[in-house]
């Protein structure tokens, strides 16, 4: 489904990202993970078109998306539920899951999507009319997932979902995140907990110093001296 080759991104005269390949199968949830400063958020940006990058292929679906914008890249089916959810704060919780469709026209659809939403977030639903601002930080985070969702979405990218939130909302995060493959979309994930993303990945990357480490399955990593030393406290 999605093929990165070579792929160079800069902010100036720094590389971020150094000739990063990578590939993600239709149906599965992959984890990239890596300390701050690794270069993850800039994969997430250019995957999703907001960072171009200098050198590299983005193949999704047979098709270099390298060079398209934010809206091309949401239109072939990719969606970005970004680091800190930026939620739309003066928009209401209903008005935010419609920015998320605003690619579509099939009203009914959007309707349909919407109440299946609220459905899955019960709490959201009971907030429909409140002013997202206001929500606390796992409410947004649903929020900016249902959000994410309303473009029907081939493949997800998750940016440090259950940064900031407290635990019993953090697994309810990893738990929607599994549901959200069960559907049948594709997950690539940026997690600051190593140890939840490689646990329950299919497939995991890691990203030190804007080059790929080491890779493989999820417990395979698990098992890797070097991140056990340094991502899992071991």
């Amino acid at each position: 489904m999605l093929e990165v080759r070579d792929l160079e991104c800069r902010y100036g005269s720094v590389a971020a990202l150094k000739s990063v390949s990578l590939s993600v199968e239709k149906g599965q949830i992959v984890a990239l993970i890596g300390a701050n400063g690794a270069g993850k958020s800039t994969m997430l940006r250019s995957l999703s078109g907001l960072l171009v990058p200098s050198r590299g292929s983005i193949m999704f679906d047979g098709e270099d998306i390298a060079r398209c914008s934010p809206p091309q890249v949401l239109k072939r089916g990719i969606t970005h539920c970004p680091e800190g959810r930026h939620v739309f704060p003066d928009m209401s919780v209903e008005e935010n899951l419609d920015m998320g469709a605003y690619l579509r026209r099939d009203m009914a659809g959007i309707a349909a999507d919407r109440a299946q939403i609220f459905e899955q977030f019960p709490r959201l639903a009971e907030r429909r009319k409140q002013i997202a601002g206001t929500l606390s930080g796992g409410e947004q985070q649903m929020l900016a997932i249902g959000r994410a969702l309303m473009s029907r979405p081939k493949l997800v990218l998750f940016d440090e979902p259950s940064l900031g939130l407290a635990p019993n909302i953090v697994e309810r995060v990893f738990e929607i995140i599994a549901q959200i493959r069960a559907d049948g979309a594709t997950v690539l994930m940026v997690e600051q907990n190593a140890y939840a993303a490689l646990e329950m990945c299919d497939y995991a990357y890691l990203l030190e110093s804007g080059v790929i480490a080491t890779s493989g399955k999820g417990a395979d990593l698990i098992d890797n001296p070097h991140v056990q030393a340094a991502y899992l406290g071991g």
